[in-house]
């Protein structure tokens, strides 16, 4: 494990995103709230927030940090048949959250697919990926 303990603690920001593309009946059924199992899309939020605090012990040699907030918004795109995820995470450190926020981004998509595979096995996941950073010496970094 990489020692940050030299590293000034600062403020740290990341925000990702990622998609899930289904068939429109099965987006329709989320939206509407009509799923047997329950709502999907608050579900699918707390499942990415209890990710994101989680991430230490998923990833080897991830410092485990004191998170001060995760927000998922979870977004239909119903002219592209897909639901956006993107999840915000903060902490005070001296090390990043890009890994929180992925990984939280991530549970939060595969959660909508095990709640919804009953009844649309072609979901698709895609384009997971940072859109931003804050904070430690790099600073701001953002996607073009």
């Amino acid at each position: 494990m990489v020692d940050v303990g030299e590293k000034p603690i600062t403020q740290r920001t990341a925000v990702t995103e990622g998609y899930i593309e289904m068939q429109p009946e099965t987006l329709q059924l989320i939206i509407d709230g009509g799923h047997q199992k329950g709502d999907v899309l608050a579900i699918a939020r707390i499942a990415g927030i209890m990710a994101s605090k989680k991430t230490a012990e998923l990833i080897p040699l991830c410092h485990p940090l004191p998170l001060t907030h995760v927000e998922i918004k979870l977004d239909a795109e119903i002219e592209l048949n897909r639901i956006r995820c993107q999840t915000t995470v903060k902490t005070n450190g001296q090390t990043g959250v890009e890994m929180e926020a992925l990984c939280a981004t991530q549970i939060a998509l595969l959660t909508i697919y095990d709640m919804c595979k009953a009844v649309d096995r072609g979901m698709v996941i895609q384009s997971v990926g940072l859109l931003e950073k804050d904070g430690g010496k790099s600073g701001r970094w953002q996607k073009n």
